[in-house]
């Protein structure tokens, strides 16, 4: 299965939804939308995982680096990963619970919660 991004704006938030798989080959598509949000000057991003089948490593790379970009330029990057569907719940949420990253990130189970409300702060 390929990668496939769709960009969408709600209101301040860029949202990018993506689906399929997150592996070595497609990661830096994922970069290349954030990279050109930022560039745009569009510095609150929403990563909508929620269409993702399987990450691997490199996948992982590019979320935490999406998330350093995003804290560098003062920006926000909330992720969607439902904790239900696609059988026993989102398979990134289960990668990033395993490796014990998923603190790092501003989780909601959707998109519209994902745009709405106050971020917590990125930490270190």
């Amino acid at each position: 299965m390929t990668l496939k991004v769709d960009e969408t704006e709600q209101g301040t938030w860029t949202v990018l939804r993506v689906r399929g798989e997150l592996d070595l080959v497609s990661s830096p598509v994922v970069r290349q939308h954030v990279h050109g949000a930022v560039a745009e000057g569009r510095h609150d991003v929403v990563l909508d995982l929620e269409g993702v089948r399987f990450c691997d490593s490199s996948g992982v790379n590019i979320l935490i680096a999406s998330r350093r970009l995003m804290k560098s330029c003062g920006g926000r990057l909330r992720l969607v990963l439902p904790a239900e569907g696609a059988e026993d719940g989102s398979h990134v949420n289960k990668v990033l619970a395993a490796l014990g990253v998923r603190r790092l990130f501003d989780v909601h189970p959707d998109a519209r919660s994902a745009t709405g409300g106050a971020a917590r702060p990125l930490s270190a």
